[in-house]
């Protein structure tokens, strides 16, 4: 433990160093002509000397910040802390130790950054001198022209002056030589090396110098020509995250739960302590027999699949002449407290049934949308093994996984110091959403974190009012004890794919009796549930299944209505023997592949019944509980 912490101690030093060089020289050429060059206007003697140093400050205050997160980190480690990677000091003395290491290949990198500064140093200060004695300074380069590339540096003020071109293309240097050093770093299994590198861009990202006020010359620029009116709103901006203890992602005033989301007409026909049954209004006159039960994750809201009409999975089922239910979660809190893996499954048992006997059909379909999905596979597996399989007519899963081998980022958040981390977070018994939130903007530091510190911050920009940011800023508490052991059963031990090495309700599980007609939707730039992880679902049920690969992701590869024309989608042989082989074989599509999902479920059963009795919730003689979106999804 003490070579370790004499790794980080070192390791922290060295990037303090590059911190320190970089500082220096940015000071030195904010001044005078630079500072001129920067604002496009001359600048008083007292003024120029008045903003460097003030900028001068703003650096120091963020040095001595990060050296002492450091030191505090490196103390922790040679206490026997265990790393926590929500921790950014932690990211950072994680990913610098590697640094100690001096792995093969490193001296290589090493090199090949010395040699990429000196070339830019170069460069710089003769464009710099040039100016500074009254030269022709050289004129901005052309992106093109430059070693490195990235769009976080877009502006042309990063290019504009030398300092900021040193900085900016030294810190790419930077980043991209600590990801080749782990690379080549030696003696490491799979998992500790993808855990290394996620810790690595976390810190990379996390560095970056436009997230600083004194190393970014386009809030510079907002700052002096506002006269700081940016700071004082972002500022502002800072105190009001802070009291909320999340990042704020959205306007909070433009939407309304009822109103402008989650607005699709319909009834709360079911409730119980866990989740309240949304039955839909239907706007056919006749509808499928076979009615859709949709189940949602519980770590969000039902209303990613109900945001504005336009992007509404839900109303276009029901538009398409489908009778639509779904499960709204509860929110956990303390009375939540001793909820498990089989309180779901029995939920979407019980569910399942309660539609059965609302319509008297025989069947339903299904749909589980991520972790609920996973769910949705445990609880076929029950129904087949209670002989019961026929009360669902098909499932589809939207970006499920299953088999957790390749489950992707998240697997970096599950070792025992984090789930013990968990534990302690949740001493009444519930998770609380704000941290799933922080874990999941992790994953995409730079788009959900960074980006709005920067915009909102340091630019002081007003948030834009976007639903789906709304929706995934709108978190939801989890009970404790499942969520723990779903971490620890699922994603880390990989059990549901083992026969009967996990139980609901008293029935083992063993996923190859599932035979019910499946769909299996993956998305592929999917970041929490990889395609090709979700892909393995088709090699552990026996059952008729088809796949589709959509283009975008976790959320965007889902929500993407035809209207919108976004996008496209893949189909091809369902029993390739490998997602590859499958990408290969499959044909391209453009659009939405929600009209492809519904030919398929046309093919299962397309029986059709008039939309009248309690196919209309809340009519005559139908008593209901309340108006959708209900109760529920609005508990915090």
């Amino acid at each position: 433990m003490a070579q370790d912490g004499d790794l980080m101690a070192a390791a922290g030093e060295g990037v303090k160093s590059f911190l320190d060089m970089q500082g220096d020289a940015l000071r030195e050429m904010m001044g005078g002509k630079g500072m001129e060059t920067l604002l496009g206007q001359a600048l008083e003697p007292g003024e120029i000397a008045e903003w460097t140093a003030t900028a001068a400050q703003l650096q120091q205050l963020w040095l001595d910040f990060a050296t002492h997160q450091a030191q505090s980190a490196a103390e922790k480690a040679s206490a026997g802390a265990g790393a926590n990677l929500f921790d950014p000091a932690q990211w950072m003395m994680v990913s610098q130790a590697m640094l100690g290491q001096m792995p093969k290949g490193l001296f290589e990198a090493s090199a090949r950054l010395a040699e990429g500064q000196m070339q830019l140093w170069s460069g710089m200060m003769q464009s710099f001198a040039a100016g500074a004695t009254g030269g022709t300074a050289a004129a901005a380069p052309d992106p093109a022209a430059l070693p490195k590339s990235d769009r976080r540096f877009a502006d042309p003020a990063w290019r504009e002056h030398p300092a900021f071109l040193l900085l900016h293309q030294t810190y790419l240097m930077l980043a991209e030589y600590m990801r080749e050093a782990v690379r080549g770093m030696e003696g490491l299994d799979k998992t500790k090396r993808q855990q290394l590198e996620f810790a690595v861009s976390a810190l990379a990202e996390a560095m970056s110098p436009d997230n600083f006020l004194a190393s970014n010359p386009v809030v510079l620029k907002r700052t002096m020509e506002s006269k700081g009116a940016n700071l004082v709103r972002g500022m502002q901006h800072l105190v009001n995250d802070l009291k909320r203890g999340q990042l704020t992602h959205t306007d909070p005033q433009a939407f309304r739960l009822g109103e402008n989301l989650a607005a699709t007409p319909g009834k709360v026909v079911h409730e119980t302590p866990l989740y309240q049954l949304i039955q839909y209004a239907p706007t056919t006159e006749e509808v499928l027999e076979t009615p859709l039960v949709i189940f949602p994750p519980w770590i969000n809201r039902f209303y990613i699949l109900d945001l504005t009409p336009k992007k509404s999975f839900i109303k276009w089922a029901v538009d398409q002449g489908i009778t639509v239910f779904v499960v709204s979660w509860k929110s956990a809190d303390e009375t939540m407290a001793d909820i498990v893996w089989d309180d779901y499954i029995r939920g979407q048992i019980e569910a399942i049934d309660h539609v059965r006997a609302r319509l008297d059909v025989p069947a339903v379909h299904t749909i589980g949308y991520c972790v609920a999905g996973t769910t949705l596979a445990a609880t076929l597996a029950v129904l087949h093994r209670r002989g019961e399989a026929d009360k669902v007519k098909s499932a589809t899963f939207f970006t499920a996984q299953v088999d957790f081998e390749r489950a992707g980022d998240l697997k970096h958040f599950i070792d025992e110091g984090q789930l013990e981390m968990i534990g302690q977070l949740s001493p009444q018994g519930y998770l609380d959403g704000r941290y799933l939130a922080a874990t999941f903007n992790a994953l995409r530091g730079r788009d959900l974190i960074w980006n709005y510190v920067v915009n909102n911050y340091l630019l002081g920009e007003d948030y834009p009012a976007f639903d789906l940011l709304h929706w995934n800023g709108d978190v939801t508490n989890l009970p404790a004890k499942w969520h723990n052991a779903y971490l620890r059963d699922l994603y880390r031990d990989n059990k549901l794919v083992v026969p009967d090495a996990l139980s609901a309700d008293g029935t083992p599980i063993d996923l190859r009796l599932v035979a019910t007609p499946t769909f299996v939707q993956a998305g592929r730039e999917d970041h929490i549930a990889p395609a090709e992880s979700v892909w393995r679902i088709t090699k552990h049920f026996t059952g008729p299944v088809d796949f589709l690969l959509a283009g975008s992701g976790h959320i965007a590869g889902v929500v993407n209505p035809p209207a919108a024309g976004k996008y496209q989608y893949w189909v091809g042989d369902s029993a390739a023997p490998s997602l590859k082989d499958f990408v290969a074989g499959a044909a391209e599509h453009p659009g939405s592949w929600w009209p492809h999902w519904l030919a398929w479920l046309h093919r299962q059963s397309d029986a059709r019944v008039p939309a009248q009795g309690k196919r209309m919730p809340g009519g005559p003689g139908d008593t209901v509980i309340e108006d959708a979106p209900g109760r529920y999804v609005k508990t915090r």
